[in-house]
């Protein structure tokens, strides 16, 4: 018969050493990640900034002082575009949309302030192509706006192979290539049109852009909204049936996003109209329409004003608490509307 024998083994135990070490490791560590978070939150802060606003006259007068050009027709439009394609890289913080570490993607205001100002530049660089620079729809598109407009539609999150900044880059060097053409009296394939209905292009751009985002905007408390897509032609269809009454509402995580947009959207709008009020002046005097231009402007600034909440609120109407979504869609709403009438203006003989 077999008998197993079990054996007590010996308890072991650690060296003093051993454990004084592990207790450092985690003391020293822990000090690391909290002075590392502590950092990440200042730059938060110090990142969180929407930049200043710039005379657009000076800025390209400087441009042309320095580049030993003429400010031609379409100088003072071009050298805004440039400049605020500039801004969005270069500004405190630099561009964050395509951030993968903190505290860059922590943030989300900034980066929803950026796709709002490049939103306005990508429509801008897209008029620039198929309007400013062709004097018909049969003439020959400029090379380098070509090519521009595609890099500044390029996924602006991304981080590598390419990344989004270098992109972006391309865009400007090519813009800069073409105001180098346009200020160069012998150079006469670079053009820029300032009539009436380029400048209609662009404002119908600008409108779609603004209703949409005074439609989002708006809906921060929710509404019940009837379905007019067709109204207005009997004979109209549509791919699908769409429901008569539907509710619409922006979810509530994504009101401060569509809030941070539009004040991106607004502030570069700001400026290429205040650009081109210069280089369209005449065409503006001749309808007799520069003070409309001027209005839009004048409701769009308070779009641009510092907001003193904390956060941004989201009051059910009229509710005891603000809605700042719905005062921003007010700006927005009634500088559409303006636009609606400059472009009526525009189309007059």
């Amino acid at each position: 018969m077999n008998w197993k024998i079990w054996e007590r083994s010996e308890p072991v135990y650690m060296d003093e050493s051993e454990g004084g070490i592990t207790r450092s490791v985690l003391k020293y560590g822990g000090i690391l990640i909290g002075v590392y978070l502590v950092i990440c939150v200042v730059f938060a802060w110090w990142w969180d900034y929407e930049p200043d606003s710039f005379p657009v006259r000076e800025n390209a007068a400087l441009i042309a002082q320095k580049e030993n050009d003429a400010l031609v027709t379409g100088y003072v439009s071009t050298a805004t575009l440039i400049t605020l394609a500039e801004t969005l890289l270069d500004k405190r913080g630099g561009y964050l949309s395509n951030d993968l570490f903190p505290p860059g993607i922590w943030m989300d205001n900034v980066p929803e302030w950026e796709f709002g100002m490049l939103t306005l530049v990508r429509d801008t660089a897209r008029v620039y192509r198929n309007d400013f620079s062709r004097s018909q729809s049969q003439s020959v598109e400029d090379p380098d706006l070509s090519n521009a407009e595609g890099k500044f539609f390029f996924d602006n999150s991304s981080w590598a192979l390419p990344q989004t900044e270098d992109e972006y880059k391309d865009g400007i060097t090519l813009f800069r290539s073409y105001l180098s053409r346009l200020a160069d009296s012998q150079e006469t394939n670079a053009q820029f049109y300032a009539r009436a209905d380029n400048l209609q292009q662009w404002l119908a751009a600008v409108e779609t852009r603004l209703g949409s985002l005074s439609q989002r905007l708006s809906a921060s408390v929710g509404k019940r909204q009837l379905n007019i897509d067709l109204a207005g032609d009997s004979s109209a269809a549509q791919a699908t049936d769409a429901p008569k009454d539907q509710m619409v509402k922006t979810p509530w995580l994504e009101i401060d996003n569509v809030f941070y947009e539009t004040r991106g959207f607004t502030y570069a709008l700001i400026h290429m109209l205040r650009a081109l009020e210069h280089d369209f002046g005449d065409v503006l005097d001749k309808k007799n329409a520069r003070v409309s231009l001027q209005q839009i402007i004048r409701e769009l600034e308070p779009s641009q004003e510092t907001l003193w909440s904390p956060m941004v609120l989201n009051g059910d109407g009229l509710g005891p608490l603000a809605n700042h979504s719905l005062v921003m869609a007010s700006y927005i709403a009634r500088a559409n509307a303006a636009i609606i009438d400059l472009r009526a203006l525009l189309q007059q003989g």
